[in-house]
């Protein structure tokens, strides 16, 4: 009877500890991703609509920063964009304008061009006449000084024609600069208006206030926690097994919970997943030492539990909670 004592007390100090039907540790707690809320534009805090312990909606209005200047900011963009729009309008009506402006000086080449064609002739025949002896030089003198000023006047209104036509280039391009400077002007108004949303600030998920610092009349900068959300209807249990005990842990066992708070009550569970690395293995100074002495430690690795739903006795845990898991891993 002695051996057989001995035998089975060997047996069971020297099976594996991952060999138990049951997982348990106390160095469990709940957890939850929580959110903190933060400002996303400095300023004077106008109104606080929530409480302590409040539990608020997505979408709920929180708390609002005294708007005055960003109200100013958006006017002063509206009417940058209006002068914009004002600015690109009076360029399309002077580039409407400089069609008719065009029109009319093809009408005055097409004039001068007859009266140059009239003054030619009127030359050719007074030359011929003064040749024969039946006109006067005088004339002749006068038609070619005529026919001069004719083709000046032509020269004179085809410039003018140029010009016209090259105007219509320069005032396209004045209006993609004008259309460009309208763009810029909506995109500043767009910021400015964007800005004005960020003075309500409004809960990003479900949950309930915690850990609430605004006030109303305080000064908030930009990005400095006013408070957080805990989405309590999500909270979840994060265990640290010992490494030895994680051999035949996996996804989709079922947990047994005892918490701290709640004697007496149980909750379900399941094994959602196991961490990809030991706590230690994240901190900024490496825990192994390659050097030197060493003494052997056991890591503990994370095991996230997921809560069953439909227990009433899961919605009165609250992050932080202390608990305590058993993973039946023999099932």
């Amino acid at each position: 009877m002695l051996l057989a004592v001995a035998v089975s007390g060997a047996v069971v100090l020297n099976r594996p500890e991952s060999a138990a039907a049951v997982q348990s540790t106390d160095d469990a707690y709940v957890h939850a991703d929580f959110t903190t809320v933060a400002p996303q534009v400095s300023g004077t805090v106008h109104s606080v609509l929530i409480e302590d312990n409040q539990p608020v909606n997505k979408g709920d209005l929180l708390a609002t920063i005294d708007d005055r200047d960003f109200v100013a900011a958006v006017n002063a963009a509206k009417a940058q964009v209006a002068s914009a729009r004002a600015g690109i309008a009076s360029l399309q009506a002077h580039l409407a304008r400089q069609a008719t402006a065009i029109r009319q000086a093809q009408a005055a080449l097409a004039a001068d061009e007859a009266a140059l064609k009239l003054a030619a002739v009127n030359q050719t025949r007074y030359r011929n006449l003064a040749d024969d002896g039946s006109g006067t030089v005088q004339a002749r003198q006068q038609a070619e000084a005529q026919l001069s000023i004719q083709r000046a006047r032509r020269d004179k209104s085809e410039a003018g024609l140029q010009a016209a036509r090259q105007q219509v280039d320069v005032l396209k391009a004045d209006l993609e600069k004008a259309r460009a400077t309208l763009a810029h002007a909506e995109a500043t108004q767009a910021i400015a208006e964007l800005k004005l949303s960020y003075t309500r600030i409004t809960a990003p998920i479900s949950g309930t206030i915690g850990q609430k610092s605004v006030r109303v009349g305080a000064f908030v900068n930009a990005g400095k926690p006013l408070l957080a959300i805990v989405p309590l209807d999500a909270v979840y249990i994060t265990a640290n097994f010992r490494e030895t005990q994680l051999d035949r842990v996996e996804a989709g066992q079922t947990v047994e919970i005892e918490v701290d708070a709640l004697p007496g009550k149980v909750l379900r569970g399941t094994v959602q997943s196991l961490g990809p690395a030991s706590g230690v293995s994240y901190s900024a100074v490496a825990p192994h030492n390659a050097t030197g002495n060493f003494t052997k430690i056991v890591q503990r690795l994370p095991v996230r539990i997921h809560i069953d739903p439909d227990q009433p006795d899961a919605t009165r845990l609250r992050v932080g909670m202390s608990v305590t898991p058993r993973i039946r891993v023999g099932e």
